[in-house]
């Protein structure tokens, strides 16, 4: 890898249809500064733009996997403008249009966290659809310890993953979730070794592609939109999204091969 790419705040590749975007600030523990966010908003319009891309991968270098908005770097930056309180607005909003475009596409996103997820750092991650995780990674708000409120998608985010009440005890006291804990209460998809996080995130991502791609991401689009509209809206989308997807040769050679299989006779006892 080159010294330029090294310096990227965020990796983004393509190869083979899956794109892999990683979290590249370890000494800071993956926590975004205003170049970051830059990055994360131009990255999440190229994967929802690109019609090569038919999954993401989503990682990170280092021992953690994000612990949200780089604090220091922010309040640097908004100690040389006149307006701090818009300054930092406008950080948001730049990283709330990445998760926004990323969350509406029709991609589907596994995040492997090798590590501590902290703050904004929850946002970042629930952004994937499946999220598979280290058993010695760790799940925090830490929001109260700096005086801040929830950003990045966290106060819709985390009551969406594990219910408004767990939502309210994670963000309003200093509670950590173990990697266990968080399978509990619906926060990670699933816990796995250390050594095996990276395999099993890619994985995941890898059948996707070697599936009916398109089907996926309608799928992970239909759920997601489900969850702000009317019931009758999302019954006229999936009537429209199944009958187009019936006519793809994914969907033909499925269904042909499940056609095969029920019709071939069944032994008797």
């Amino acid at each position: 890898m080159s010294s330029a790419a090294e310096a990227d705040p965020i990796l983004f590749h393509v190869t083979d249809g899956l794109a892999r975007i990683t979290l590249n600030r370890p000494e800071r523990l993956n926590a975004v500064d205003p170049a970051a966010i830059e990055r994360w908003q131009w990255i999440a319009h190229e994967v929802a733009g690109r019609d090569d891309i038919g999954a993401v991968l989503f990682d990170a270098v280092g021992r953690a996997f994000c612990a949200g908005g780089d604090v220091v770097a922010m309040a640097h930056l908004a100690g040389e403008q006149s307006d701090s309180s818009a300054t930092i607005r406008a950080l948001a909003d730049r990283i709330h249009d990445g998760h926004r475009t990323l969350r509406e596409s029709t991609k589907p996103i596994v995040a492997a966290v090798q590590g501590p997820v902290a703050g904004g750092g929850l946002g970042f991650m629930l952004v994937a659809d499946l999220v598979v995780a280290s058993d010695r990674a760790t799940f925090a708000s830490r929001y109260s310890d700096v005086g801040l409120t929830p950003d990045c998608g966290v106060s819709t985010l985390l009551p969406e993953a594990v219910g408004t009440r767990r939502a309210l005890e994670l963000t309003l006291t200093s509670r950590t979730l173990s990697a266990e804990e968080a399978l509990d209460w619906g926060l990670v998809t699933e816990v796995v070794a250390p050594d095996a996080v990276a395999d099993r995130a890619r994985g995941i991502a890898e059948s996707w592609l070697r599936g009916a791609t398109g089907a996926f991401g309608q799928a992970k689009r239909l759920v997601r939109s489900g969850l702000t509209r009317s019931f009758q809206e999302a019954l006229d989308d999936e009537a429209g999204t199944i009958g187009a997807a019936f006519a793809t040769p994914d969907a033909q050679a499925a269904i042909a091969a499940f056609a095969a299989r029920a019709s071939r006779p069944r032994p008797t006892d």
